[in-house]
């Protein structure tokens, strides 16, 4: 299983009533006439919604057209996409949780940030309330280092030797700390991906706070380790 997710923070003054009303009402419906003439409605909405204690989670659903060739000719479907979210609040903000599943099929259009933006709209009319927030090098090197033998690789990026962009340590190389203090004196770890052993699952995180499930785990487990182990950890 390959999950992906996305945390963001609210940074407007807010109430989660007030989020709940507004996204409780959302509903946005868009006119599209296809190449046959047919006249149908592009629907976005938010479905699901429901609050537990101090977290708000949803669905964010959006139609969309699919363009494919049959036959030698241009077909257009409509398709909806879905994506999860949570609304948080933790030691003084509100952060946003988006997952986006990968689609087997086709380009999938309704991707973390997308909904991320939308729902800025949606709640404070500005696309610039919601944002993108980081975990610091210092956060992802601190992951590796109390554990080493569950990181099972580690990605290192602002490189300052001349000609190399990214350095990586994979395999047997994590084993080896010499070279591991040799890539984090020339570069800062963008991406590590590692075992959060007390829960039994692996991840990948990185800086901008992208974090991925690789394991078999349930979306509730997967949250659950976002909303109490991860959030601590962003500046």
């Amino acid at each position: 299983m390959v999950l992906p997710a996305k945390v963001f923070e609210i940074k407007e003054d807010t109430d989660l009533g007030l989020i709940v009303g507004k996204l409780k009402d959302f509903h946005e419906e868009e006119p599209y006439e296809t190449e046959n003439g047919e006249n149908i409605n592009l629907i976005a909405e938010v479905l699901d919604l429901k609050q537990q204690g101090d977290t708000i989670s949803g669905v964010f659903s959006k139609d969309f057209i699919r363009r494919r060739f049959y036959k030698r000719k241009l077909v257009e479907a409509p398709v909806t996409e879905e994506s999860s979210f949570w609304i948080k609040p933790f030691n003084g903000r509100v952060f946003v949780i988006v997952s986006a599943p990968s689609v087997a099929r086709g380009v999938k259009k309704l991707l973390t940030n997308y909904v991320a933006n939308k729902l800025s709209k949606v709640l404070f009319i500005s696309s610039h309330a919601i944002v993108e927030v980081k975990i610091p090098h210092l956060g992802l090197k601190q992951l590796h280092e109390i554990n080493p033998q569950a990181t099972k690789l580690i990605w290192f990026d602002e490189v300052d030797i001349p000609g190399v962009e990214k350095l990586c340590l994979a395999g047997s190389d994590l084993a080896d700390t010499t070279l591991y203090r040799d890539y984090v004196e020339h570069g800062k770890i963008w991406y590590v991906v590692f075992e959060v052993q007390k829960r039994g699952i692996v991840v990948g995180i990185t800086r901008n706070c992208v974090v991925t499930l690789f394991s078999k785990s349930s979306v509730e487990e997967f949250v659950d380790y976002i909303l109490e182990d991860l959030l601590m950890l962003i500046e």
